[in-house]
């Protein structure tokens, strides 16, 4: 048995088009690839688009690739992701199916004592059986968890494939460490290979002891921001080939991530350090990253002219250039700054800040205020009118507070 574990595609998530392009080419090689390895079927484990209704562009990308897959008679099984799973339940990923295109593996029913029975996805060709778990912002799929059935899933018998979009205790690094997560023990026990998706990292752990023998994070296909740049590289996703598992390396540009310096000098000094850092680099066709960190003795972060750095450094060949300057500061002025990391992570630092000053029934307020921050940050679609699309804002609004307030 062969297949791909892709999962953290994040198709459009990010806003330059120059580095939106190498995301939708990442997911593109990918395919390619697990096409060239003449996998058994392709596992995309969440986040396959930024949102739940992507651009049409976005769309157009997907599917043409989706269609290459299905012309090599290669299946396609997926979970929704905690960015395009919709509390409406209108996402893209229901016409990926209708079009047959991929199966999505999140199915199942509630029964006589309220408890959600998951039900097997059976692989034609290999016969292994797959079935999985979406996954919401905020954690917000714990109640799912809570109240699964694992009966049929850990008695049924053969090859068993769970996919599951959610951080673990287990596998969580320490720079994730506020990310919301939960214990291994909330999936089912007993199967072959545990497709996660959801923590941008590139992990393999086995816990046969408590009866998981393969937990598997591939990573994004592309990093989703500055810092998994810098972290990660470049993307990837693994294949699994008869119990062996090889990582596949997606490298669509090359980076150079340039740490520097500037503690205890003057902006005048600071910007001259910086450049002469750089003259040596070979920044052809490269992601370049500056993180500039340090106190200024005397001027400011403002004061350093970082156009003209960026402006040189494009004139020595790079693809695109990015910088971090939120860790300057100055003895001569109190910046006030906001701690960097991801979205996420500056998201939960704010709202765990802001808890409980307003009364609400929520079961839990931080989830609560996740998922509608996620509601509200949905774009208006093209061709939707103003009047419709606050409409449609109001109605996902009404039916999460239903469904989460006690």
């Amino acid at each position: 048995m062969k297949f791909a574990h892709i999962a953290d595609v994040h198709i459009g998530c990010w806003r330059d088009p120059r580095l939106k392009e190498l995301s939708s080419l990442a997911f593109i090689k990918a395919i390619d690839d697990a096409i060239s390895e003449k996998v058994d079927f392709i596992l995309i484990a969440g986040d396959l688009f930024n949102t739940a209704l992507p651009g049409i562009d976005q769309i157009k990308t997907v599917i043409r690739k989706l269609k290459h897959v299905k012309k090599a008679k290669i299946p396609v099984y997926y979970i929704a992701g905690s960015h395009d799973f919709s509390p409406s339940g209108k996402t893209m990923l229901d016409i990926i199916e209708e079009a047959e295109l991929g199966i999505n593996v999140t199915k199942g029913n509630i029964n006589s004592e309220e408890k959600l029975v998951l039900e097997f996805t059976t692989d034609n060709k290999t016969g292994a059986k797959i079935t999985g778990m979406i996954g919401k912002r905020g954690m917000l799929e714990k109640k799912f968890y809570e109240n699964l059935d694992k009966t049929n899933l850990e008695e049924a018998i053969g090859f068993k494939i769970f996919m599951f979009h959610t951080a673990l205790d287990e596998m969580k690094p320490e720079h994730l460490k506020d990310m919301a997560s939960s214990p291994a023990s909330f999936l089912p026990k007993g199967f072959d290979y545990y497709a996660g998706g959801h923590v941008h990292i590139v992990s393999e752990r086995k816990l046969p002891e408590h009866g998981y023998t393969r937990l598997v994070y591939p990573g994004p296909t592309f990093p989703a921001n500055f810092s998994e740049i810098e972290k990660l590289g470049h993307g990837g996703y693994y294949i699994y080939e008869d119990g062996e598992l090889k990582r596949k390396d997606l490298i669509i540009k090359k980076s150079l991530c340039k740490t520097i310096d500037v503690n205890k000098k003057t902006s005048e000094e600071a910007e001259k350090i910086i450049e002469e850092s750089l003259e040596k680099e070979n920044c052809e066709d490269k992601i370049v990253l500056l993180r500039i960190n340090g106190k200024l003795k005397s001027g400011r972060a403002n004061d350093i002219n970082f156009k003209k750095i960026i402006d040189n450094i494009y004139s020595m060949g790079a693809y695109f250039v990015m910088k971090n300057s939120t860790k300057i500061s100055s003895e001569e002025f109190e910046i006030i700054q906001l701690e960097h990391g991801s979205v996420e992570e500056v998201e939960e630092k704010i709202i765990n800040e802001h808890l409980g000053q307003i009364k609400n029934n929520f079961k839990s307020e931080s989830s609560a205020v996740k998922e509608l921050i996620h509601i509200l940050s949905s774009e208006k679609h093209e061709g939707e009118k103003v009047t419709d699309y606050e409409s449609r804002l109001k109605k996902e609004m009404d039916l999460f507070i239903k469904e989460n307030s006690e």
